[in-house]
């Protein structure tokens, strides 16, 4: 069975409370387009949505220019949902683990790898890659 995953790339802060999900919906577009125009960073992620067969391990890639963040985020949305938060690795970490996905952040080649281990249906979501 093969099922798809939907990366994309968007700035903002993500310990906002569950009642601001709604609202950022609303203006999500409108703060990541003021923080990528302050900050002049660019967050590109792999293809839009990946097909990938029920078993598999899937990568998406999160690339970023320009400066070194903290630390970054990995988050996961379902349709009609807020983001809900996955994983946190700072930059002096190389890779960060929770059952079975798995983080990378290289600060040299500006990118972060994210991997979800023997892939299940129930993993088709958009997944995002926040910098901070």
């Amino acid at each position: 069975m093969a099922f798809w995953l939907r990366s994309l790339g968007l700035h903002f802060r993500p310990h906002l409370g569950r009642r601001m999900e709604s609202f950022l919906g609303g203006v999500l577009l409108i703060l990541w387009l003021q923080v990528d125009w302050v900050k002049s960073q660019k967050i590109e992620q792999n293809s839009e949505a990946l097909n990938i067969q029920e078993g598999k391990t899937a990568t998406l890639t999160c690339n970023y220019t320009n400066y070194s963040p903290a630390y970054l985020q990995w988050y996961r949305q379902d349709p009609g949902r807020g983001p809900v938060f996955l994983l946190l690795i700072r930059e002096n970490e190389k890779e960060k683990r929770k059952e079975r996905l798995k983080v990378t952040f290289d600060t040299t080649l500006k990118q972060s790898l994210f991997h979800i281990t023997a892939s299940q249906p129930a993993d088709s979501a958009t997944y995002l890659c926040a910098l901070d």
